[in-house]
């Protein structure tokens, strides 16, 4: 179960290509999420993908959701955990999420 969310997390970034059609700022993005992104070693991973995937979350994502989703990078059982969770907090955020790796599919790849 791990490795799938794991590949699951990794899919979300890893679809979005390498920066194709997103506008100049999604691609210079910095932040927790780019940074995490490319700490995660990933074969795709790159600095245009990274940022174009931060600037979909600054657009899309709050502060907050941000920062939760930064602990997906670290323990994929985190996602996991949110994903199953049945707290309707979880399932908020978990809906915001999936819009938001549909977002980043789309302007990044």
């Amino acid at each position: 179960m791990r490795v799938i969310v794991a590949l699951t997390c990794v899919a979300a970034l890893a679809a979005c290509g390498g920066g194709r059609g997103a506008s100049s700022t999604a691609r210079l993005a910095s932040g927790p999420i780019a940074q995490a992104c490319l700490a995660a070693d990933r074969s795709r991973a790159s600095v245009p993908l990274c940022s174009c995937v931060q600037g979909v979350a600054n657009v899309e994502l709050s502060r907050r959701d941000r920062n939760r989703m930064v602990a997906f990078f670290d323990d994929p059982e985190v996602a996991h955990a949110t994903k199953i969770s049945d707290t309707e907090a979880d399932d908020d955020f978990w809906r915001r999420y999936q819009a938001f790796v549909r977002s980043a599919r789309r302007q990044c790849g």
